[in-house]
């Protein structure tokens, strides 16, 4: 039996915007420039194609994207109303794109995830996997701090039981059929790096080393990353109710213990009502009460969110589309 040669992957590339205006111009050239490469060794369709979508910059990002689209062939891009997050951005690419591609990669635009990789991913999509995820070798290029504080959440997050692949962020390949079966899943509080895990398709990886920033700043300060992190441990974890559970009766039962020795004491023992434990009592349990509080208003905001049904984003302009198809009004999803 002879083996025919697999025709070229038609390739899409979801790159998400958000005030990129001193980088992107760079990144877009330089990735297209890759891609043509690929288009060369026959290795993607020639119809492959790059989509940026503007998350509501502030800055002359729509108008780049504009400009880039004009002037590259395959580059084209979509203007979400407002900033609707990351996760959300991604989501509204996937959508626009995965129907008229065979797999489709996710990259940030900073291009700090290191192309060169893309050959390795669409290689093991020709190989049968659905989902490729690009992960980090190291983290030398994070500061002590941001380094630090990611190991400590997936470390955490393993330990809450959430299926996630260690050092890897949003740079992934996946199949038209892992991104149809991912619109399965209709919540509105998005981690994609939760979600792709739990479709349970073929995966693999391919490592690679992160890059320097080239220009701008990271759009993800402390703030947003630890907002990220308390979305992503909330949206697929229960554990936390049930640490409050257990809290709850442990602090009982030593309540409990506490009870029957203080009428021991009252009884029995000649006692001089103490300040300190009382003190000491009070915070503590003060403490403990405020944190459970906490946790179950991250769980109920999360419901109100979800019961609401809101727009995950809502498309503003596009120019994926051209006559008869151009989109007038703005696409909710």
């Amino acid at each position: 039996m002879i083996n025919k040669p697999l025709a070229p992957t038609k390739l899409s590339v979801v790159i998400p915007c958000y005030n990129e205006e001193e980088i992107l111009d760079l990144s877009i050239n330089k990735i297209a420039s890759y891609l043509e490469g690929l288009k060369n060794e026959k290795i993607i369709d020639h119809s492959s194609l790059i989509l940026l979508v503007d998350d509501g910059s502030s800055d002359r990002t729509w108008n780049i994207i504009q400009e880039l689209s004009s002037s590259i062939n395959d580059v084209f891009g979509i203007k979400l109303s407002r900033n609707f997050g990351h996760q959300s951005a991604l989501l509204a690419g996937l959508k626009n794109v995965y129907k008229e591609t065979d797999c489709t990669i996710t990259i940030d635009a900073d291009l700090q995830d290191d192309i060169a990789v893309i050959r390795e991913m669409v290689i093991k999509y020709r190989e049968g996997y659905d989902v490729v995820y690009g992960v980090r070798k190291e983290r030398k290029t994070d500061t002590f701090f941001k380094r630090q504080t990611a190991i400590a959440f997936y470390k955490f997050i393993k330990l809450l039981g959430v299926e996630i692949v260690y050092n890897h962020a949003d740079y992934r390949l996946a199949s038209k059929r892992a991104i149809n079966s991912l619109f399965d899943f209709e919540e509105v509080n998005l981690f994609l790096r939760g979600i792709f895990p739990a479709i349970g398709y073929e995966s693999s990886v391919v490592y690679y080393d992160r890059l320097e920033r080239i220009a701008g700043d990271s759009k993800y300060p402390f703030r947003k990353m630890l907002a990220f992190a308390i979305d992503g441990i909330t949206s697929f974890s229960v554990k936390p109710l049930r640490v409050i559970t257990v809290f709850g009766i442990t602090i009982s039962f030593v309540s409990v213990i506490l009870s029957f020795y203080s009428l021991f004491s009252y009884f029995f023992l000649n006692t001089v009502p103490g300040w300190t434990s009382i003190t000491l009592s009070f915070y503590f349990l003060s403490g403990i009460q405020l944190l459970c509080i906490g946790v179950l208003g991250e769980y109920i905001g999360k419901i109100y969110k979800e019961t609401k049904r809101r727009p995950r984003f809502i498309i503003q302009e596009s120019l994926l589309y051209q006559g008869e198809d151009q989109i007038q009004e703005p696409v909710r999803s």
